[in-house]
């Protein structure tokens, strides 16, 4: 992974985080890459009951890479319905404030 992407990457996770913390909701860590081979993103629940969401950053789309971050968090949350169609566009909205101020 490149810095840049790397560095995009981090500001990414640290928006979404936060974003997700101020609604309650419980944060998943990030990494790129799976460990799976051939898998685009994956999701790990750990023993203690959180879990880590891992995306494929290279050759993808980076609107790709959020929407996976941003999915992670709602099925590591179990979120369904209404409200996860609420809290993917409260996170999308965070990503894109963020990226505004960022530019």
């Amino acid at each position: 992974m490149e810095s840049s992407s790397a560095v995009q990457f981090a500001a990414t996770v640290r928006t979404i985080g936060a974003a997700a913390r101020s609604r309650g909701l419980v944060v998943p860590g990030f990494r790129t890459p799976p460990r799976v081979p051939g898998a685009e993103r994956t999701l790990r629940r750990r023993n203690d009951g959180g879990a880590t969401i891992a995306v494929v950053m290279r050759g993808r789309p980076y609107q790709a890479v959020v929407a996976d971050l941003i999915e992670g968090v709602v099925v590591a949350n179990a979120l369904d319905g209404t409200e996860a169609t609420r809290v993917r566009t409260q996170l999308w909205e965070a990503v894109v404030v963020a990226q505004d101020h960022a530019a």
